[in-house]
């Protein structure tokens, strides 16, 4: 009897589970991702699939995020005993420039549209785009080379005495923290599925060149501070300050990874927290050589040529953003979520501070060796 039992429990087990997967369609669009010039229309096709499920006016509905930036020519698509696969093709019309999110809604909960979406950009003109890529890709380059300028100096100079050591041991530690974020986003399969999760029509945000710069500017750090152990260094080391600050970091991280451990919070979580203090860094980490310079009355040891590239590279970052803005009507990147700009026009400020110390408060304290 037991036996029995068991066999009947299987065959029900299984008979629900194959009612389930006969009673619920997918239906899907040809593409989740679309770039649109504004005034011009683009084509989308929804594919119905043929199955055992009879959908006796049965309706689709289409919704805009935004519809005074995109709308579909219809709104909804009525399904009538679809026998075999049905494909719907839906105009797009354009009314501005942004970024609108297109879904459905099923009028029955035996249909699955959660594939139906479709994440729309509409710009005004393709030049702006190409000049934005330009400018990305310059500022890029800028950034990732300006590293090397304060590395040669201090070969050259076989010392590094006028370089803050505070801001080398902030800079590790915030670029330790940056790669682990983008390291962790782009290859670990529990993360990328958390964020998945959060944000069902999100874009991972981290891309292989964030990957590539993080981790190239934690290694050339990592070079900085061989040099500070190997050259000349006088009696210069990390303060008292900048390692309780460190420490209070480090504490905050600990805790978070316990927390992580424990699942009291994810591992996505973590690296947001990593993110966070990275930002913290990013606004402090300049103040040292600063004030450095300031106490000397000297820019020796410091290289004013990083500080061009920086310059270089965050002026354009900005531009940048102003031009995707403009171009994708989309301002409130910038002043809705200030963050990403604001730390840009901070660094730049300090670059421009930097300047004024090099070349005009401290012009007579000039570097002890033929270089910029």
């Amino acid at each position: 009897m037991e036996v029995l039992s068991s066999s009947k429990l299987a065959l029900t087990i299984l008979s629900v589970l194959c009612l389930c997967q006969h009673t619920l369609s997918t239906i899907s669009v040809s593409t989740h991702d679309a770039r649109i010039k504004l005034h011009d229309t683009f084509l989308i096709e929804i594919t119905v699939p043929a199955g055992d499920v009879k959908h006796n006016d049965e309706t689709i509905s289409l919704i805009s995020q935004h519809n005074d930036i995109i709308n579909p020519n219809m709104s909804e698509i009525v399904l009538l005993n679809i026998n075999e696969d049905e494909i719907f093709p839906i105009n797009i019309i354009t009314s501005r420039a942004g970024h609108s999110d297109l879904y459905a809604n099923a009028s029955s909960n035996e249909t699955d549209v959660s594939d139906v979406f479709v994440r729309f950009t509409v710009y005004k003109k393709d030049g702006l785009d190409t000049f934005s890529a330009v400018i990305g890709w310059i500022y890029f380059v800028a950034w990732s080379v300006s590293f090397y300028p304060q590395i040669y100096i201090n070969w050259k100079r076989k010392s590094v005495v006028g370089l803050n050591f505070d801001f080398i041991a902030l800079n590790v530690v915030g670029f330790s923290l940056y790669s682990l974020f983008n390291l962790g986003l782009y290859y670990i399969p529990e993360i990328r599925d958390e964020y998945a999760h959060r944000y069902p029509r999100g874009l991972n945000p981290v891309k292989v060149n964030d990957i590539v710069f993080a981790v190239h500017a934690f290694i050339a750090t990592i070079l900085t501070i061989i040099q500070c152990f190997i050259y000349e260094r006088e009696d210069q080391r990390v303060s008292t300050t900048a390692r309780g600050i460190l420490g209070i970091f480090g504490v905050f991280i600990l805790i978070s990874i316990i927390l992580s451990a424990c699942n009291v919070i994810h591992w996505l979580d973590l690296l947001y927290y990593c993110s966070y203090v990275k930002l913290t860094i990013t606004l402090i980490k300049y103040i040292p050589q600063a004030y450095m310079n300031y106490k000397r009355k000297s820019t020796i040891g410091w290289s004013i040529g990083n500080i061009f590239l920086d310059f270089t590279g965050g002026t354009l970052s900005m531009l940048q953003m102003m031009v995707d803005a403009y171009n994708y009507d989309d301002w409130v990147s910038i002043f809705g979520d200030p963050t990403k700009f604001g730390l840009g026009l901070f660094s730049v400020v300090f670059d421009i501070f930097f300047i004024v110390q090099h070349y005009i408060l401290y012009r007579h304290s000039r570097y002890d060796v033929d270089l910029p």
